[in-house]
């Protein structure tokens, strides 16, 4: 992986998130209940505090629970809620070292069908279906990762030229879109329920 992403709108963060495939995965756990460019701009943070220059799956799966939990809390935090998702961080992490020996890559690298890549990201902790199709979506997008059947994994998260994810980011006005197609769905499932 070495690509431009522009999802953290914050050039240090968007080369982290373009080259780690590890910061590509911690965003997207990172990304709910915050701001997209919040989220996403976490990996570098964390890299930053650590000390590095990119995040290390079994440096962080063995690290101190309340020290990792600390590092996520420093002004300013890395999420609104630092101390649980510093536990999924860890979780994540300690997933991909006894699973994928520590290589975020080895999710998708080698797999050649789309409901296998589908089911290997939701399996990982913090990854519920649609957060999983939109990361699939993303590796598809963006990042050249398009094994048979990967469109169709990703339900609508896959449609060209939507504006539905940060798998659609690939710049300033792309995340206007993205923010008002957000809008657009939240204000929908409102109606909906008052009815």
């Amino acid at each position: 992986m070495d690509v431009t992403l522009h999802l953290a709108q914050d050039p240090e963060a968007d080369e982290l998130l373009g080259r780690s495939p590890l910061a590509a995965l911690v965003g997207m756990l990172l990304d709910q209940q915050v701001p997209m460019e919040w989220a996403f701009k976490g990996p570098r943070t964390i890299a930053d505090r650590l000390g590095a220059d990119d995040l290390d799956a079994h440096e962080i799966a063995v690290t101190d629970p309340e020290a990792f939990a600390a590092l996520l809390s420093e002004k300013p935090a890395v999420h609104r809620y630092p101390g649980s998702m510093a536990k999924r961080v860890q979780q994540l992490c300690q997933y991909l070292v006894e699973h994928y020996d520590g290589r975020a890559e080895l999710v998708w690298k080698g797999v050649d069908d789309g409901r296998e890549l589908l089911r290997r990201l939701e399996a990982l902790p913090g990854f519920g279906k649609q957060k999983a199709q939109i990361f699939l979506a993303l590796l598809g997008k963006q990042l050249g990762v398009q094994p048979k059947g990967w469109r169709e994994a990703t339900g609508a998260y896959g449609e060209p030229k939507s504006f539905r994810s940060v798998a659609d980011i690939t710049g300033p006005e792309s995340l206007t879109k993205v923010r008002a197609h957000k809008q657009e769905m939240k204000a929908a499932a409102k109606a909906a329920k008052a009815k």
